[in-house]
């Protein structure tokens, strides 16, 4: 006997992914890029019935995806995106990843071609609280979504919401 899925909530994931759940429709196909643990991509699956696959770079997290029934496989995105068809996604997803991305303008790119829609969240560092750190500490901040020194994370393009508005205006994304 099988041991029935347990409902997942809304609130039981990252707050930046409760909102990307929101915008997904039930039973679409997407394409989770830096999937991580899989959370947003169970709560996908399980609660929208959504025909959801995921891409990550870490074995370890992949193991962990692949232990939650998840249809995960190990790469990276930046390399592997070439080899989807287009338009074979509703929804490619890169949640939290841009900013670690070596060519973030390609990979926005290869997400258009491969999804009908792209939903994108990062750390936006124009936010006024990280430029009152800055200002009156003297260093990147370290709380909240920023739990990690700044050495210890894979951030190379920080960007402001502004600043990705702009790449958007210039590849003519809406």
């Amino acid at each position: 006997m099988t041991k029935p899925i347990e409902k997942k909530a809304l609130t039981d994931i990252r707050v930046d992914l409760q909102r990307i759940a929101e915008m997904v429709t039930p039973k679409s196909r997407v394409l989770d890029l830096g999937c991580g643990d899989g959370n947003l991509l169970d709560y996908l699956v399980h609660e929208k019935d959504v025909d959801g696959r995921g891409i990550e770079i870490k074995q370890e997290r992949v193991y962990l995806c692949l232990s939650r029934g998840l249809s995960v496989i190990q790469g990276d995105a930046e390399m592997d995106l070439k080899d989807y068809p287009s338009h074979s996604f509703d929804y490619v997803i890169l949640s939290q990843t841009l900013q670690a991305m070596h060519a973030p303008r390609e990979v926005l790119s290869e997400m258009l071609r491969i999804g009908r829609r792209a939903i994108i969240s990062f750390h936006n560092f124009g936010y006024w609280r990280v430029r009152m750190d800055l200002l009156l500490r003297g260093q990147m901040p370290t709380r909240g979504a920023f739990n990690t020194p700044w050495y210890e994370t894979s951030n190379i393009h920080n960007c402001t919401i502004r600043d990705f508005i702009n790449l958007c205006g210039e590849l003519g994304v809406v």
